[in-house]
């Protein structure tokens, strides 16, 4: 467990890194960007910290929760409705979709050593349900994501095949909910995308990316959060919701979300609970526990 007492409230250094134009052509042609530093090691350790604080309080890993905690984390804990404002990570995304922008998701994967978690060839978009869609993960790591913890492997330029049909697989062992996958790709063609602690990348909706086990000694932790410009609404069978993190949203496609105001009382528990349930509602996945 960490115990540093460094406080969310406590001011960050905030240099602006708006992408320059090399950069997001990368991003344009390949899909992804990255990696960026994006928080100091004492910051690490706090938001690591945080976390595994909870963990300890409710006995186990995230990724064993029931009830989807380890996803829309942010509606729960004001530390993680922090670190999805990490002004790094906005000034890099609004150089990709503009100063209005919109948390609509967030997925903590977590993946223990030697526990066999993995992640099949997949596309965000696959059940976000986006119109347009103009999404952008930012995977922000408060661990080592290498390749022997399994880091995320890419496809390179497999966004520009667009929105591809995925099929429902295996669930077990699998962090997607649905265990889906695309395939008949070029995966010859796969690059590695390693992300030291502390620095984050971003990808297109699109782009096609899995993950293997991690075989490392320590605990492979990233946040993935999912940031699309406020113009875009969702066309899925519910009305959902989402956060403001920067700008201004003049279209009211989603019901703004709830800051949480302390440590993930009943109140934040419930609201999440119900954002959740409205999120996966679409999804066609029955799975319950573990999320894994």
């Amino acid at each position: 467990m960490y115990t540093s007492t460094k406080s969310v409230d406590q001011p960050r250094l905030h240099y602006i890194v708006k992408l320059n134009t090399k950069q997001v052509q990368a991003y344009t042609e390949r899909g992804f960007v990255g990696p960026f530093g994006a928080l100091s090691a004492d910051e690490v350790d706090y938001f690591r910290g945080q976390l595994e604080a909870f963990e300890e309080r409710e006995g186990g890993p995230l990724s064993g929760m029931s009830g989807q905690v380890r996803a829309k984390t942010h509606l729960l804990f004001p530390w993680m409705n922090e670190l999805v404002r990490l002004p790094l990570v906005l000034d890099a995304v609004e150089s990709l979709i503009g100063p209005d922008i919109l948390v609509y998701h967030l997925t903590c994967w977590i993946k223990e050593p030697g526990d066999g978690a993995y992640v099949s060839w997949h596309q965000d978009g696959a059940y976000f349900f986006l119109e347009p869609a103009e999404h952008v993960t930012a995977w922000i790591a408060l661990s080592d994501a290498f390749e022997a913890s399994g880091c995320l492997q890419v496809l390179p330029g497999s966004h520009h095949c667009g929105a591809l049909i995925h099929k429902k697989g295996n669930t077990e062992g699998n962090l997607l909910s649905n265990g889906q996958y695309v395939e008949g790709l070029d995966w010859d063609q796969v690059e590695l995308l390693q992300v030291p602690s502390g620095q984050f990348t971003l990808h297109d909706t699109h782009l096609v990316h899995s993950s293997k086990p991690n075989r490392s000694n320590d605990r492979r932790i990233g946040i993935g959060v999912s940031y699309i410009p406020t113009r875009v609404r969702c066309v899925g069978p519910r009305r959902l919701t989402a956060t403001l993190v920067r700008g201004e949203d003049r279209f009211g496609h989603f019901d703004a979300e709830t800051k949480p105001a302390g440590g993930d009382d009943e109140t934040a528990r419930q609201y999440h609970a119900e954002a959740v349930e409205r999120f996966f509602s679409g999804h066609g996945s029955e799975r319950t526990r573990a999320e894994r």
